[in-house]
């Protein structure tokens, strides 16, 4: 499993984002990355109605444009299976609104090196507002995972990970965060976290927080996923 990520060179690295109308802030933020990275970028539009995946090509990244919105879940695993087919010994996803620094992919791969784990997650928590902490508590107690920042986007995958995400039983996952750990946790790869600096959106708002409503649906979506994929786990065996 353990992985001489200091051996790899930067072209066995992809960094995945998917992008839904992030116009105003996908150039930045693949400036930013390529300061710091020489390694292939995917930007996988999810659906945009703005010039997202033009704007994305300009800056030389690769651009998958879905012909419909599959969701926020639905691109990542696009780009996963991109990075499965095409033999990438890592995969970083990466949120496109800015709130995630380019100089974590580093972090991330000396993390995921020294702690000889299959996925290492890019923690915040001093961002999260209250709800966030509420919500948080409540899925650690459902799902048993024990990890500080169960919604952070930023995460490195190695390729155990990427081949257990690419694969059709991680298709109908609502939510990339909740049910994805689930997924690992329960696949038995090793999931850690190391502590990063996450920035305010350059534009916009968290499509997740942005609500009460929001945050309700989002909440009572994701606790019938962790029910419903706990009892499937207890049945199997």
């Amino acid at each position: 499993m353990n992985q001489h990520l200091t051996e790899i060179p930067h072209h066995h690295v992809i960094i995945v984002i998917p992008a839904k109308n992030e116009a105003a802030s996908i150039r930045q933020v693949l400036n930013d990355i390529k300061a710091c990275f020489h390694g292939t970028i995917l930007v996988v539009d999810d659906g945009s109605t703005d010039n997202t995946a033009e704007l994305a090509k300009k800056e030389g990244a690769l651009v998958i444009q879905l012909a419909f919105s599959l969701g926020a879940w639905g691109a990542m695993q696009t780009g996963l299976r991109y990075a499965e087919k095409n033999g990438y010994q890592v995969a970083i996803t990466m949120d496109a609104d800015g709130q995630h620094e380019a100089n974590s992919i580093i972090v991330l791969l000396e993390a995921l090196q020294q702690q000889s784990c299959d996925v290492m997650i890019g923690e915040c928590v001093s961002r999260g507002s209250w709800a966030r902490h509420v919500a948080w508590k409540l899925f650690r107690f459902l799902s048993g995972i024990d990890l500080r920042d169960l919604t952070s986007g930023l995460r490195a995958y190695n390729k155990n990970a990427i081949k257990l995400l690419s694969s059709k039983i991680a298709t109908l996952l609502e939510y990339q965060d909740i049910g994805v750990l689930m997924l690992l946790h329960h696949a038995n790869l090793t999931v850690k976290e190391v502590n990063i600096v996450m920035q305010p959106r350059l534009d916009g708002h968290s499509r997740i927080f942005s609500s009460w409503w929001v945050v309700g649906k989002y909440m009572l979506h994701t606790f019938i996923l962790t029910l419903a994929f706990t009892n499937h786990i207890k049945f199997k065996k």
